[in-house]
């Protein structure tokens, strides 16, 4: 089983209910739609910057 972090995010209340408007659009719950978020920020910086090695995160 893999390990999960919790993170916490503070937004104001029209981009919460906006990214709420989103996720359902989009068919996932917001949770879900912000680790899709991070996951394609993750994705293009290491398409421009090549790959995050386990050394890198030391």
């Amino acid at each position: 089983m893999k390990e999960t972090k919790h993170l916490s995010i503070r937004m104001d209340l029209e981009l919460h209910d906006k990214l709420q408007y989103i996720a359902a659009y989009e068919g996932r719950s917001m949770s879900r739609q912000v680790l899709y978020l991070i996951t394609t920020c993750v994705r293009e910086f290491e398409k421009e910057h090549g790959p995050i090695s386990p050394e890198d995160l030391a």
